[in-house]
């Protein structure tokens, strides 16, 4: 490909002593300081820069804001590359690589452009009639090959090396658009005493004056005025994407990518600005006209190549058709001439200003009135125009097409609070509705056609956004601004059918065919169209379509435009990175770890350490091995055989005090909780309203009026917060209290059949004898001065015994009992050992109470037998619950040799087909030392209940069979827990 030199030799916002090298594709390129990636393509005569989603047509720069569509670029490499962003809105830096999408082997040679040839096949909904069939499991084939197809860029797999940052900012008046009614706004609002925010996405300030060079002498005056003002902050760069209550706008700022030798700045930062008043100076954005073939590289919006030419001085053709059905295109015509192209303008309308029409014909330009263009021509770039007029139709050569077909205002953040855009025939666009008091709208977001009357409107509405924020100081009006202004006229536009790929959406491929399509079956409602042919679904969210959208159903359905409404604008305006919304929640700062007070002795003494939902627990230690699966055998044998230290400072705990404690803890478990005696502890279970199981844990009674209630580790937060919920909703008149101790208590638990002997040698004040301490006892004394608690409890099937010190003592506690035990060979192990104890006893956990399991399922109906009036009570009885075929709680013990069960694996009875969801699932595993084989817990049908099952595992490929058996695979008379 020969590149083209189409820079003009001055003119525009650029700093030529700078030149920039950038790649595209690989081929090295170089643009200038001020441009965009997508102008640097442009001047170097690089017009196809993509392909389109569905059928990988060609594709070229459409706009130049962030409203393209077609024009989406991978920047970046490695972990730095990010897919989909426009081309219009990247600012061009030395070095900077991009590349092409959805393309291969190469952008103008794409295999996948064959999909052009099989368009009535690939009409709306396409998807939803194609890939149903012939067979009930088609999908599963299908699906394969239409993820691969899916999607325009890559993501990078790697870690992203940038930080992102996240904040809170305050202002007076935020200003968003820094065109000549936001800069208005802005300076009247400070002149008033205002603290103001003006809010840019783009890198300089000035929005469409940047493209009329007559305005450069009163933006740089504007300009200087703001730059003297203290009250008066500017953010250029930065993208308001959402508006909020309260008037909280959300804002995504990039970093200056041209700031040699700054300190490390985050790549993006994440704002949520709280205002007291907004002024949307958001502007409007050019609509397309719709014909056959006008997503061809070359065909571009007539504002934008204005942009082009003034901004960023380049003429991106010479020969050049404008077709327009309004007055602000002559001004695109007008630049193009002056600067050595050939203009014709075809204007729809049957008369057209005539000071513009005879200004276009004295500059040498040719003008057609009451002509419309019907197709431009070419394939990898326009080489000619078909024009329709009362003459018939002509051909007319051209390297560049310009269109305009209206504006439409930028109104979608005044949208995100519900308002509802109004329909203007005179403008033939929507407008926003009536927005609350603290804001406001001014320039061409309100309709406004001259840069004029945005100026008026700009002071007009920035003095009164600054009363509102109670500044009410004298303001001086603007400089005047002397341009030579057209009232922009224009005629009502709708897109005519009967075209062949006449696009409506280019970035989604969505044609007038069909929308026309949709109508016919049905989805005639905006919001139905929009996702029946995926039209304003892309990463531009309909910028430049949903009004010809809009228009076009409308006309098929005969109604006025108002009628068919608008689909629903919602957060983000813009596209926004995850990352920049994360902002330095990521990894361990998303939700950082909790420790316990002995987590420095379990690093320091060779702990494997696990995150446990917020915590930082031992998995295990590596005195007992260096692998895991080793590791936590040895240390269940020796617990066994011996004595065990467990830090259990991660579990809940929650103190409950009040005069009706114990009635609110007896509607809260499902069993009793009342008749609980002073110096007791009782294993409890708490339901869901619905009657599933939530929760599990120990409760111990303080007092007559004081509880001590531990819950898991996993759903401490959730059981605190559900207490409260009862407590204020539900029982408001009871006389409780509930407060979260977790971190005022370390905990520890002494396991095994030394346990006793240890603890009457760590504590000697305190009598653990079997008569003063029985299972689900209670002993307080004190340590080093603070309140000791012992309760004995066990989840392990051995003696045991749980110790709370007060969390500054912890370590000290932990190291003394280690110290006393030596002599009774006490060890600590870890949660992999804990689990598997815990299995072997068959003592259910989070893989069992996982949100969808009954008390009965769980095998403790028993518990509730003759109870009545607790939270879950009566939707637990449903008869669903009692299904005979329901899968209730099993033992289940590997029958084969050499093999292992796995958690997750589905269960079926000998002679089932093996496929689909089985009879059950194994929800716990592990192996047992005590039986020398695997086991494990799981939920299977009653009905199936037998002497064997079959395990398959998908993932592996591994069946295997177990024996059915009873959950307690030892000590099932309990005689090691109480002796």
């Amino acid at each position: 490909m020969t590149l083209i030199d189409k820079r003009l030799p001055s003119g525009g916002y650029l700093d030529r002593s700078q030149t920039l090298k950038f790649t595209f594709d690989g081929r090295q390129l170089s643009g200038l300081k001020g441009d965009t990636l997508a102008s640097a393509l442009l001047a170097n005569g690089v017009t196809l820069v993509g392909r389109s989603f569905k059928y990988h047509r060609p594709r070229g720069i459409l706009s130049a804001g962030a409203e393209e569509p077609n024009a989406l670029v991978t920047v970046g490499t490695g972990g730095r590359r990010e897919p989909n962003l426009p081309a219009t809105t990247i600012e061009l830096m030395a070095g900077l690589d991009a590349a092409s999408q959805n393309n291969w082997p190469s952008l103008r040679f794409d295999l996948q452009s064959v999909n052009g040839l099989f368009g009535p096949l690939l009409a709306s909904g396409f998807y939803y009639k194609t890939f149903m069939g012939p067979t009930r499991s088609a999908w599963r084939f299908y699906e394969h090959f239409i993820r691969k197809a899916a999607g325009l860029g890559k993501a990078s797999m790697e870690p992203d090396p940038d930080f992102y940052d996240a904040r809170d900012d305050f202002t007076d008046v935020a200003v968003v658009g820094s065109g000549s009614a936001g800069l208005c706004a802005a300076r009247a609002a400070a002149e008033a005493g205002a603290r103001v925010l003006l809010i840019e996405q783009d890198f300089e300030i000035g929005g469409r004056l940047l493209s009329d060079p007559a305005a450069a002498a009163w933006l740089n005056t504007i300009r200087a005025e703001l730059a003297t003002m203290s009250n008066v902050r500017v953010m250029t760069r930065t993208a308001a994407f959402g508006q909020y209550d309260g008037n909280t706008l959300a804002l995504i700022e990039d970093a200056n990518p041209i700031v040699e030798g700054a300190a490390r700045v985050a790549r993006k930062t994440f704002t949520l600005l709280h205002t007291k008043s907004i002024v949307f100076a958001t502007g409007a954005i050019e609509r397309p006209l719709v014909f056959s073939n006008n997503d061809r590289p070359g065909v571009m919006l007539s504002s934008a190549i204005r942009t082009y030419v003034n901004r960023y001085a380049v003429l991106p053709g010479k020969e050049v058709v404008i077709a327009a059905v309004d007055d602000h295109a002559y001004l695109t015509a007008f630049d193009l001439v002056s600067n050595g192209a050939r203009v014709t303008i075809a204007d729809a309308r049957q008369s057209a200003t005539p000071q513009l029409v005879a200004k276009a014909r004295r500059l040498g330009a040719d003008v057609h009135l009451e002509t419309g263009i019907a197709a431009a021509k070419g394939k990898l770039g326009v080489r000619a125009a078909v024009l329709e007029g009362k003459k018939g139709r002509v051909e007319v050569a051209c390297d560049l097409v310009g269109m305009s077909a209206g504006w439409s205002p930028v109104l979608h953040l005044t949208s995100h609070q519900g308002v509802k855009p109004v329909y203007r025939p005179d403008i033939d666009a929507f407008v926003p509705g009536q927005l609350s008091e603290s804001q406001f709208v001014a320039g061409a977001v309100a309709g406004s056609a001259t840069i004029r009357a945005a100026v008026a409107e700009g002071c007009r509405v920035g003095r009164a956004a600054a009363a509102i924020a109670g500044w009410h100081g004298k303001v001086c009006e603007a400089p005047a601004l002397e341009l030579e202004e057209i009232d922009g006229l224009i005629a009502a536009y709708t897109p005519a059918f009967g075209l062949h790929k006449a696009f409506v959406d280019l970035q989604m491929d969505v044609t007038l065919d069909d929308i026309q399509l949709a109508q016919r079956e049905g989805y005639q409602s905006v919001e139905h169209l929009k996702r029946y042919t995926t039209l304003g679904m892309g990463t531009d969210q309909g910028k430049t379509s949903n009004v010809n959208a809009l228009k076009a159903m409308a006309k098929l359905r005969g109604l006025p435009v108002p009628a068919t409404g608008t689909t629903t604008f919602r957060p983000p305006y813009t596209p926004v990175s995850i990352g920049a919304v994360a902002g330095g929640a990521i990894g361990h700062h998303f939700r950082p770890f909790r420790l316990t007070p002995m987590h420095d002795w379990h690093v320091a003494n060779g702990a494997e350490m696990l995150e446990v939902g917020l915590w930082m627990r031992p998995w295990f230690f590596q005195a007992s091995g260096t692998e895991v699966n080793a590791a936590y055998v040895n240390e269940m044998r020796h617990v066994r055989s011996a004595a065990g230290l467990m830090d259990i400072s991660t579990l809940g705990k929650i103190e409950i005090q009040g005069p009706d404690a114990a009635a609110f803890l007896d509607r809260v478990y499902a069993n009793g909780f009342a008749s609980l005696k002073v110096g007791r502890a009782r294993y409890g279970v708490m339901l869901r309203d619905d009657g599933i199981v939530f929760d599990d844990g120990t409760t111990t009674r303080l007092d007559q009026d004081r509880f001590f209630m531990t819950t898991s580790t996993g759903k401490a937060a959730d059981v605190l917060s559900w207490l409260e919920f009862l407590l204020d909703t539900a029982w408001p008149d009871l006389r409780v209290s509930v407060s979260s101790v977790t971190d005022e208590w370390a905990g520890m638990s002494v396991a095994g059949p030394e346990s006793r002997k240890i603890l009457a040698a760590a504590f000697p004040d305190i009598d653990v004898s079997n008569e003063a301490l029985p299972h689900m006892g209670l002993a307080e004394g004190t340590f080093c001065g603070s309140s000791l608690r012992i309760m004995r409890l066990s989840y392990s099937g051995e003696r045991a015994y749980e110790i709370y010190v007060g969390a500054s003592n912890g370590e000290a506690a932990w190291l003394h009992v280690l110290e006393v035990g030596a002599q009774y060979r006490l060890k600590p192990y870890g949660v992999e050992a804990l689990g598997a104890l815990r299995i072997e006893k068959g003592h259910v956990a989070g893989p069992e109470i996982d949100g969808r399991t009954t008390l009965a399922d769980l095998g403790m109906a028993r518990m509730v037998a003759k109870r009545a009036t607790y939270v879950g009570e009566v939707l637990s009885r449903r008869d669903a619950f009692r299904a005979a075929d329901r899968q209730r709680l099993v033992g289940l013990k590997c029958s084969e040799s050499g093999k292992r069960l796995r958690g997750g694996a589905i269960l079926f009875a000998p002679g089932d087909l093996l496929e689909g969801h089985g009879r059950g699932r194994v929800t716990s595993v592990t192996y047992s030392p005590e039986l020398d084989c695997y086991i494990g817990l799981a939920l299977l049908a009653a009905d199936v209940m037998g002497d064997e099952v079959i395990a398959v595992y998908p993932m592996k490929s591994e069946t295997v069979r177990a024996k059915v058996v009873s959950p307690a695979f030892l000590d099932s008379a309990g005689e090691r827990m109480h002796g």
